[in-house]
């Protein structure tokens, strides 16, 4: 069975940005650049470069993700590759790959974080209807007048 599992570590390039579903679902869009250095062996200088990565994450975790991290947060995304398309006002047609995160969470190589449990519903979970995943239970529909985010 083939899968697409990606784990990338870089730095949040801007807040990022929660919206809402049709369903009330939460929707998280986040962007991060993650830098690359590499000793050039003919000049024996260092050289970079940064590639960037669009993140979408779904749930209590894309709320969690909007309170906890803001721009230069360093921050390590698990989840897969996904490419999807839509059109603009204008009839234009946009694709893009992004992440669709399973796990978000800040990197603890150079900073601290104190952890602070959110609640659960009232109740708790009942056995077999625990949230198997932060991915939407729908198709999600971007009603937010024009692209998704």
């Amino acid at each position: 069975m083939a899968d697409n599992s990606i784990t990338v570590v870089g730095n949040v390039t801007r807040d990022p940005e929660l919206k809402f579903l049709n369903s009330g679902q939460a929707a998280l869009r986040l962007s991060i650049a993650v830098n690359r250095r590499w000793l050039n062996r003919q000049t024996q200088e260092w050289d970079e470069k940064v590639s960037y990565f669009e993140v979408a994450g779904y749930g209590p975790m894309a709320e969690n993700a909007a309170n906890s991290l803001q721009k230069g947060t360093r921050v390590i995304v698990t989840g897969r590759l996904e490419q999807r398309s839509w059109e603009t006002e204008n009839g234009d047609k946009r694709s893009i790959v992004e992440i669709n995160a399973d796990e978000i969470a800040p990197s603890l190589r150079f900073a601290t974080a104190v952890v602070t449990k959110t609640p659960r519903p009232e109740g708790g979970y009942q056995s077999g209807d625990r949230p198997q995943s932060s991915r939407p239970t729908e198709t999600p529909t971007y009603a937010f007048d024009e692209e998704p985010f």
